[in-house]
């Protein structure tokens, strides 16, 4: 892989941690900034929304500049929002800046995405995509724990220097290291790329990818009170698991990333019932300690392993949408992103009790196993659809 390509993996992470970091930080940014931990909840919902939202339009409007010059602009932007982050004294101001940043996120990620797969051969978009994402991986294991304990040391502020920190050597890395370029003028126009978004094949496994997502994120939202509530583990085994399930996701990244290019339609179904067989099994036994350990773990693995191979397979699907296509990606992994929590929480809410987060998810990948499973069954003059999920290739 193209050493670039881990330099842009190294802006995900940055990316990825300040995404994920404010569940460990509400309580001090709302004692902080004088508001209910409701309303710093809203924090994370507009960071959803920004990259659900920002992710196609980001991708749009970076396509009349470099993939270089794109990049930079995103995460200057992104830089400069935390830094103001964590100097506002105003909680509007930090909404505000929450925002911005995921709209720079999106736009980051969207063009990453391109940006990768564009380094690589035609048939090694899968390897490309897990080495970028493997910085989101690498951002559960290491840089969210690492900014909770920044803020229980320094105050959430510090958190917030953290990832601007970060962003600087990646914001120079990537002026020095990705390819100038230009903006593409004999491509296919805006709308050309929108029609090619409409194909079916894509459409399909960006619906696929939000499923997968949002059984991931339901359960890794509330994976605290499941470790705490129902296996029964002191609070101060909370991180070593939240940490054993990024690990896993980067276990997961670089399997599928290795075999996602050649063997991907095998993948997504052995994968997929593993997964929602590692749901089901991680509900049931969710009391047991040794069982909660070793599965957060495994599902980690197997959400991150599945997931990022949907990633490949959507930009192998996006041929005709070159610069469009990681956007329309993001927005479909980020929607899944807000899907799954908000699920989990109207189960608890319904007072159906710590395990349900677990049985939601099995019941987002079981309906991702029937709308794929549907899109399986051989078409007419016995063209499979099983080709939806084998690029230009046959699958082997």
């Amino acid at each position: 892989m193209p050493f670039a390509l881990y330099l842009l993996g190294l802006a995900v992470f940055a990316q990825g941690t300040s995404e994920f970091m404010l569940s460990g930080l509400l309580s001090d940014i709302a004692r902080d900034l004088e508001v209910s931990i409701p309303s710093a909840g809203h924090l994370t919902s507009a960071f959803a929304v920004g990259m659900i939202v920002g992710a196609p339009l980001m991708a749009a409007l970076s396509r009349r500049f470099s993939r270089r010059r794109a990049l930079l602009a995103f995460l200057m932007t992104f830089l400069l929002v935390h830094v103001v982050g964590a100097l506002t004294t105003s909680f509007a101001v930090l909404l505000a800046t929450r925002v911005v940043g995921a709209l720079a996120n999106a736009g980051f990620l969207a063009v990453a995405l391109v940006t990768a797969t564009s380094m690589v051969e035609p048939n090694a978009k899968g390897r490309a995509t897990s080495a970028l994402l493997g910085g989101v991986t690498a951002a559960c294991v290491a840089g969210v724990p690492a900014g909770a304990l920044l803020g229980q040391v320094w105050g959430w502020r510090s958190a917030f220097w953290a990832v601007a920190l970060v962003s600087v050597p990646a914001l120079a890395a990537i002026a020095r290291a990705v390819p100038a370029g230009a903006p593409d003028a004999t491509g296919p126009s805006a709308l050309g790329e929108l029609r090619a978004l409409r194909g079916p094949r894509l459409l399909l496994t960006l619906l696929l990818g939000a499923l997968v997502n949002a059984a991931t994120f339901c359960t890794f939202t509330y994976l605290a009170p499941v470790i705490t509530e129902v296996t029964g583990l002191r609070p101060a085994w909370v991180p070593v698991v939240l940490a054993l399930f990024g690990i896993g996701s980067f276990i997961g990244v670089g399997v599928g990333g290795r075999l996602a290019d050649a063997r991907p339609l095998p993948l997504l179904v052995s994968g997929s019932l593993a997964l929602l067989a590692g749901w089901i099994l991680f509900a049931v036994t969710a009391a047991h300690p040794v069982a909660a350990v070793v599965l957060a773990l495994v599902q980690g693995a197997l959400s991150f392993g599945v997931g990022s191979t949907l990633v490949s397979q959507a930009l192998y699907a996006a041929d005709g949408a070159p610069s469009l296509a990681g956007g329309f990606a993001t927005a479909a992994l980020n929607t899944g992103a807000a899907l799954g929590p908000w699920s989990g929480g109207l189960a608890l809410s319904a007072g159906l009790g710590y395990r349900s987060p677990l049985w939601v998810s099995a019941l987002f990948v079981a309906l991702a196993l029937a709308v794929g499973g549907a899109a399986l069954v051989p078409r007419r003059r016995g063209r499979a659809a099983g080709s939806l999920f084998s690029g230009k290739r046959p699958v082997r």
